[in-house]
């Protein structure tokens, strides 16, 4: 393992003659059948990078598709109600993810454009469209000779070249995209080499023992016999990650508040955590029965009974919900709008629930419905 006195050096002791080749091969033997490896359109290849982003893909697939069968093109997307596109996005998470597609949709349209720039520099120009990103459109829709980082290629590089030093620090990214580009082909084929390498990472140099994907498969790896971390035997403990962000937990009491066959909503403030989303009513800190009756009270509404529902947690990326659920029968007198008004709470039919974006941080208790 390399100190932080040691001077970063990134070297593979093959030619490009050879590396791509190889690497090409291997995609065309393994790749795995994926929808937005079957179409050249670089608005669909945007949706479904974007959708990948810290997704799982067979996650991604069904969104994918019904996404695209709804909002086909920019023009679509660029006018399509928040709510609903929230609601084509529910399930997915990190729902920032979807308002930045409409602006950035916006954003080309408004230049009188009504496909996406059709070069890297353009690309990474816009809003929400990072070096990644902007990397694999680029190469995969136009076939220009760019990088595209992400963790896969960050692991896949780290392993090959026996980098000791944590990958999560900005420059290593930089100087992975600089070592890469003697090596991406200049024939239009760069996509297929990008992908291939993200494959490579996803399917056979996986992350390690303890992931899902399990030990790296070395001896499946078609450049296994140029590997540094296969030579010295350090790809079990290669890539060093250090992040230097602590989780956080923070506790909450989920209300399933009802009367009748209605269930009541709120939605929550547009900035911040899941913002613009609806929520069952929660609150901060864990509440217990008499606690929350006096709170509804106090709210103008009339609580009738009280149950306890099983805990919940839910992980989002740098902090843990730690959730305690109650449902609570209210009055069937109970007046509430049928409709969001500002963050006050409304009503709706139980049936209905599904016409509104719920994070999956309630799944545990929309099913308790």
């Amino acid at each position: 393992m390399k100190t932080e006195n040691e001077k970063p050096i990134l070297c593979l002791p093959i030619s490009k003659e050879t590396f791509v080749p190889a690497l090409l091969d291997f995609f065309r033997q393994h790749a795995r059948s994926l929808p937005w490896r079957k179409t050249g359109d670089p608005y669909k290849i945007w949706i479904s990078e974007v959708m990948l982003q810290q997704t799982r893909v067979e996650t991604v697939i069904p969104y994918y598709e019904r996404f695209l069968s709804k909002l086909p093109d920019l023009v679509h997307l660029a006018e399509v109600d928040e709510d609903r596109l929230l609601k084509l996005w529910e399930g997915l998470g990190y729902y920032s993810r979807a308002r930045n597609l409409k602006k950035t949709a916006k954003e080309i349209l408004a230049t009188g454009r009504m496909t996406m720039p059709a070069s890297y520099r353009d690309l990474v120009a816009l809003h929400g469209i990072g070096p990644y990103t902007a990397g694999a459109i680029a190469s995969i829709a136009y076939g220009e000779p760019v990088p595209a980082v992400d963790g896969n290629v960050l692991r896949v590089v780290a392993r090959l070249t026996g980098y000791g030093f944590n990958i999560l620090e900005p420059s290593f990214k930089r100087a992975v995209e600089a070592f890469l580009r003697p090596f991406i082909p200049d024939d239009g084929t760069a996509g297929t080499f990008n992908q291939a390498l993200i494959e490579l990472g996803a399917l056979v140099c996986t992350p390690g023992t303890g992931s899902r994907c399990g030990a790296p498969k070395c001896e499946q790896c078609p450049l296994s016999a140029y590997c540094a971390s296969f030579r010295d035997g350090t790809a079990q403990v290669l890539p060093v990650r250090i992040n230097p962000s602590k989780r956080t937990e923070q506790k909450k009491t989920v209300l399933l508040l009802q009367y009748g066959d209605m269930i009541c909503l709120r939605k929550r403030s547009d900035a911040g955590l899941l913002a613009g989303l609806f929520e069952f009513p929660t609150l901060d800190g864990w509440y217990e029965g008499e606690e929350i009756a006096e709170v509804l009270r106090e709210a103008g509404l009339s609580p009738l009974g009280k149950e306890p529902l099983p805990p919940a947690k839910h992980v989002f990326t740098h902090m843990d919900w730690l959730m305690k659920g109650w449902r609570i029968k209210l009055a069937d007198s109970t007046v509430l709008p049928a409709a969001p008004t500002g963050q006050d709470l409304f009503a709706v039919p139980v049936k209905s629930l599904e016409q509104y974006a719920l994070p999956s941080a309630f799944s545990a208790y929309r099913k308790l419905l």
